[in-house]
Order: C-alpha cells, then structure tokens, then sequence
C-alpha cells in the first residue's frame, strides 16, 4: 500500500487499489479485493450490492497513473510536480457483474502518447474473464493544471 501512495495520489474512500502486482515496459497490473463495507454499497444497491462501473473505470485509470508515476520515477523526475488527469474515456464496455468479496485484476497497456496525453487501454479481470475494457487517455499536468 505504501508504494501505491508513494506513486499516486488518491486517498481512501477515493483508492481503488490494493495491490501493485507488475509494473511492465508497456503498461501495468494492479489488484483490488472488493469489500461490502465500502461506502458505495450502501446505495448501489442495498440488498444486492452491485460494483459501480465507474468505479471499475476509475480502478483502471489510478493503474495507468501508477505506471506513469513509475515513468517519471525512471526519468528522476519527481512525482510531486505533476498531477494525473483524465482526458478521455472510450468505448467502456462491462461484461459482467463485480460483487463484494470478488478479487479484480486490473491490466493497463499502454498504446501511444502524443504530447503530454497518454492513450491506454485496460480491462478489469474477475477470476480470469474480462467484467470490462475501456480506452483512456491521461495527462500528466503540472502545478495549477498547466
């Protein structure tokens, strides 16, 4: 956990992953234990609780910053100059339900940079099959969002 705070920085309730698993030449892997007592369960729904697919999407998103914060890391740049911002999300796509006491493995690849934007593309693993794929795009900003 210490190594995810050192590399990004959401903070609980707003941390959608436990786990560091790989970090690759082209992308990352991170894991994430779902757990009912997460305050999204208490309306989403009560009685049957159910994982946001926003919340999956934003699993996805803190793992492609994970991989870009260990980027910066490689080039001795320091992660407290810049900020991870999403810029855009495309064809999310959710195949199946993600539960309380479910494990999810989230794997991001890393597809092409332009300027300061980073495409990407992840899918959300619930016991080896696909629960979603999304394309994203984060940019990494400086300071005051310049």
């Amino acid at each position: 956990m210490d190594e995810i705070l050192r590399s990004i920085p959401h903070r609980p309730p707003f941390l959608f992953i436990d786990e560091i698993v790989e970090i690759r030449e082209d992308g990352a892997t991170c894991k994430r234990k779902i757990r009912l007592e997460e305050p999204q369960f208490e309306g989403h729904y009560p009685g049957n609780p159910i994982m946001p697919g926003v919340l999956l999407c934003e699993a996805c998103f803190q793992t492609g910053a994970i991989f870009l914060a260990k980027q910066i890391e490689k080039e001795g740049k320091s992660l407290h100059d810049v900020t991870p911002v999403l810029s855009r999300i495309s064809d999310a796509r959710f195949k199946q339900m993600v539960k309380p006491g479910d494990e999810i493995t989230i794997e991001v690849t890393m597809k092409e940079t332009i300027s300061r934007f980073f495409f990407m593309s992840a899918k959300v693993l619930k016991d080896g099959k696909p629960a979603m794929t999304i394309g994203f795009a984060l940019a990494m900003v400086g300071g005051e969002g310049k």
